[in-house]
């Protein structure tokens, strides 16, 4: 028996459709009419949409509403212009893609669209896993997690959907100590100067890192770019205060240079 869905009171709901219906035409007149948004292909713009979703990804970061609203914006008519080009080819269209994501999130709900108990975030997560892998037909839970993702990224969605299935440690403290434990083995390796086996062994401590931010509620791939805009802000300030002061950074030492960044995580 499925369950009632109130719907959500939105005011705006007609500006909104009107909003895109508007995106639709001008993409229809930019097709038919502007050399340059004519020539593209699908295979063309792809770089262009990477290119946005970092865009995106930085605003994010920045806690900029005002840049998300306009990289939105430029995802979206990515997202529009994808749809007009497959249409041209009879392969599907607009509505075909906004009915396809409606099935998908009601077929994967079935905790909101069905008889199904979800009561937490985990139950939702392992029920999500659970139907996509039917969905897919995948032979490996792993086999959705694309392979084209960079290396720190791809070890959380492995644990992830790994975790969707009941293969997870069951507590933090025996995660860290798989830490520790791969520490001690990098360590090993390391000092004995065996390269190759080392790099191995640093693949394991950055899986177990990831594997206890996990358990810690971190986000691993946000906490490390907070570190990385944190070092470029007192890197930054190292090369102008030094530069203030008749020093070229390539010939100070560093404890001279410790001078300075010290200054720097003060602010």
């Amino acid at each position: 028996m499925k369950k009632e869905v109130q719907k959500y009171p939105d005011a705006r709901r007609e500006d909104k459709l009107q909003a895109f219906d508007r995106l639709l035409t001008i993409m229809d007149q930019l097709r038919n009419l502007c050399p340059w948004d004519r020539k593209q292909t699908i295979e063309s713009i792809r770089h262009l949409t990477i290119e946005e979703t970092f865009e995106l990804s930085d605003a994010i970061l920045e806690n900029d509403l005002e840049e998300i609203r306009k990289e939105l914006g430029d995802i979206m008519l990515h997202m529009v212009f994808y749809a007009r080009m497959a249409d041209e080819q009879k392969a599907f269209d607009m509505a075909d893609v906004l009915n396809g994501i409606s099935d998908k999130l009601i077929n994967r709900h079935p905790h909101i669209y069905s008889d199904v108990e979800a009561n937490d975030e985990q139950a939702v997560k392992e029920n999500w896993e659970k139907i996509k892998l039917k969905e897919k037909g995948n032979k490996s839970v792993l086999g959705g997690v694309p392979k084209s993702l960079p290396a720190l990224i791809k070890s959380i969605r492995i644990q992830e959907k790994a975790r969707g299935v009941g293969f997870d440690w069951d507590k933090k403290d025996q995660v860290w100590g798989k830490v520790e434990e791969e520490i001690q083995e990098f360590k090993t390796e390391e000092e004995a100067g065996n390269q190759e086996k080392a790099t191995e062994e640093f693949g394991d401590l950055m899986f177990s890192l990831i594997n206890y931010a996990r358990f810690a509620g971190i986000n691993p791939e946000e906490a490390l770019e907070k570190t990385n805009k944190k070092f470029i802000k007192r890197f930054n300030y190292l090369e102008s205060e030094s530069k203030k002061e008749g020093k070229q950074i390539s010939e100070m030492s560093l404890e001279e240079m410790d001078v300075y960044w010290e200054r720097a995580k003060k602010l």
